[in-house]
């Protein structure tokens, strides 16, 4: 993941990389990933996701599940 000094949305230099639970809702439907790796500032409460932590939530959503055929 690239190092983020600065929050993007309030410009803050406290924003740091954080790993934990991640919970998310899609359509009512709530998921979480476990341990997922991503910056947050503790100012504005931004939260910033690189590829990887993208391809974790999406491979957990709802949103992504492919539909079966019958």
């Amino acid at each position: 993941m690239k190092k983020i000094t600065k929050c993007p949305s309030c410009g803050s230099v406290k924003i740091k990389k954080v790993r934990r639970k991640w919970s998310g809702e899609y359509r009512g439907q709530s998921y979480t990933v476990e341990n997922l790796e991503f910056h947050e500032c503790p100012d504005c409460k931004e939260q910033v996701y690189g590829p990887e932590a993208m391809r974790a939530i999406e491979a957990n959503s709802p949103a992504f599940e492919k539909s079966v055929a019958t």
